[in-house]
């Protein structure tokens, strides 16, 4: 059966996201209708199933940081404080096994897979030499993407196009919904968001990291040395995100939402 098209349409159109509640800090909206095509759960088990597995296979190379080692315990100290605030944005972060690890390898990365499995790979912290509040920058635009789900949306989006229209409707009432997500949900880490969601998370990752304590400017020096780094060609952590001035006016224009509360989280 083809799902109607005004169903269609009811469902993933703009006017269907849920309208934004006046609050302090930025303002972003709902999160994307397409996430719902796709079950929460079966996201976050296929993540932890691929994070356990990078981490296995990180440890048989001793490329996986130890819990003593001090940059294992300066992310974690980071990601414990900006942890709290997570629940504000997606309530299943309550319920979430937060883990936060570090693998040895010279890419400029790091990156948070639904359910809160977060990585930092070593070449970010030591090419870019990066402060603590910049790491604090990196840590709240990643785990902004797994608080959004934007992992489960494209993953949605993906499907829809990859089993045509016609089968639209199966996804919807969950017939064809676990080959689906099994095909998709195995390339969890290659998916690439769109600018769109690059954007957002540097936004609500900015709040995070304010809420949290950390100075929400770092984000124009934290761009700033990625730029530098590029030398002409964007590292990974890049490939797909929004230029670095780009980057960098979206966070002035919006430091007057988040200021005062980095301002008073330094008072707390």
């Amino acid at each position: 059966m083809v799902l109607p098209t005004l169903a269609l349409w009811l469902l993933l159109s703009p006017a269907a996201l849920p309208l934004a509640v006046a609050r302090e800090g930025v303002a972003v909206g709902g999160n994307s209708a397409f996430s719902k095509l796709v079950p929460a759960d079966t996201v976050e088990h296929s993540a932890g199933q691929q994070y356990a597995d990078m981490l296995q296979q990180a440890a048989a190379k001793n490329a996986l940081g130890a819990k003593d080692h001090p940059q294992v315990q300066r992310l974690r100290a980071i990601a414990n404080r900006i942890i709290p605030f997570a629940v504000a944005w997606n309530p299943r972060a309550r319920d979430w096994r937060w883990e936060v690890n570090l693998i040895g390898s010279q890419q400029i990365n790091a990156f948070c897979m639904p359910g809160g499995k977060i990585v930092f790979y070593s070449g970010i912290l030591a090419q870019l030499k990066l402060t603590d509040d910049e790491v604090a920058m990196v840590m709240g635009h990643e785990i902004a993407h797994a608080l959004r789900e934007h992992a489960r949306a494209r993953m949605a989006k993906n499907a829809a196009t990859g089993i045509g229209a016609s089968l639209l409707s199966q996804v919807l009432g969950l017939g064809q919904l676990g080959q689906t997500v099994t095909h998709y949900g195995a390339q969890l880490l290659s998916l690439q968001f769109s600018r769109s969601d690059e954007s957002e998370a540097d936004l609500v990752g900015m709040e995070l990291a304010a809420r949290a304590g950390y100075n929400p400017r770092a984000g124009i020096t934290l761009w700033q040395k990625m730029a530098a780094a590029s030398k002409g060609a964007p590292p990974q952590w890049l490939s797909t995100h929004p230029s670095g001035n780009s980057r960098i006016a979206d966070i002035e224009k919006n430091l007057p939402q988040v200021m005062p509360l980095y301002e008073r989280a330094k008072k707390g």
